[in-house]
C-alpha cells in the first residue's frame, strides 16, 4: 500500500486519489481511508493524543489506525487525516512521528513536511484547481475544504504553477484529470474547460 516508491510526492498524492477513484472536491477523505481499510478514530471515544496534537497514525499488526482531534474544526480534521495518509503511503516510520501545530513549515522534521506536502497535494490537486480557475485562498479553502493557512500555502504554489502553464504534461496527471473530468464538466456552466484552447466538451470524452 505504500507509495513512497514513486519518486515524487506530488506523483503520489496523485496515485492515490486516481487508485481509489476520487474525482470530485471536496475531496472524500473518508472514502479513502475505507478502501484503504485504515481505521479512523476520533480522539474522543480514546483520549490517546496529547495536549496540542492534531493526529497519529499506527499500526496494529493487522491494519493502520488514524486517530484525529475532532475538536479541531471540520477542515483541520480533513487536513490531519490526509497528513496521516501521508505518513503511512509514504512508508515514513512512524514509532515517533506525531502530526503537531507548528507556525514554520521550516521548523518540521521532514517527515512532518513531506506529509504536509502529500495532504496539500490530495486535498488541492493542481490541475482540477487550474480547471476550476481557482486563485484566491478563500475560494480554494471553501471548495477543498482545508484550513485557511492550508490554502495559503497552495494558492502561492499555484501562482508559480499558473505562471508556468505546465498542466496536464505528464501521463499521470492526465490520468488524474480524466477522473475529475465529469465532476469538471458540471462545475463549468458553459460546458467549457481550460483544455484544448477552450474546445467544447459537450457530450465527448476529454481531448488528452
Amino acid at each position: 500500500m505504500y507509495y513512497g516508491a514513486y519518486k515524487d510526492i506530488r506523483n503520489s498524492a496523485w496515485k492515490c486519489l486516481i487508485d481509489f477513484n476520487i474525482g470530485s472536491l471536496p475531496v472524500d477523505i473518508l472514502k479513502i481511508t475505507r478502501f484503504a481499510k485504515i481505521r479512523v478514530i476520533r480522539n474522543s471515544s480514546v483520549n490517546e493524543l496529547m495536549p496540542g496534537e492534531n493526529g497519529k497514525s499506527y499500526f496494529d499488526g493487522s491494519k493502520w489506525i488514524i486517530i484525529y482531534n475532532d475538536e479541531n474544526p471540520t477542515s483541520v480534521s480533513r487536513f490531519t487525516i490526509a497528513h496521516e495518509l501521508g505518513h503511512i503511503f509514504l512508508g515514513h516510520e512512524l514509532k515517533r512521528v506525531k502530526y503537531l501545530n507548528a507556525n514554520e513549515f521550516r521548523s518540521k522534521p521532514r517527515a512532518e513536511q513531506e506529509a504536509d506536502m502529500f495532504a496539500e497535494r490530495l486535498l488541492c490537486p493542481a490541475c482540477v484547481l487550474w480547471e476550476l480557475n481557482l486563485y484566491s485562498p478563500e475560494d480554494i479553502a471553501d471548495i477543498c475544504r482545508v484550513p485557511q493557512s492550508v490554502a495559503n500555502v497552495r494558492a502561492s504554489r499555484m501562482q508559480e504553477l499558473y505562471k508556468r502553464n505546465k498542466f496536464l504534461s505528464s501521463p499521470l496527471e492526465k490520468e488524474l484529470y480524466i477522473n475529475f473530468f465529469e465532476y469538471l464538466s458540471g462545475q463549468k456552466g458553459d460546458g467549457y474547460t481550460n483544455v484544448d484552447n477552450n474546445v467544447s466538451m459537450k457530450g465527448g470524452a476529454a481531448p488528452l
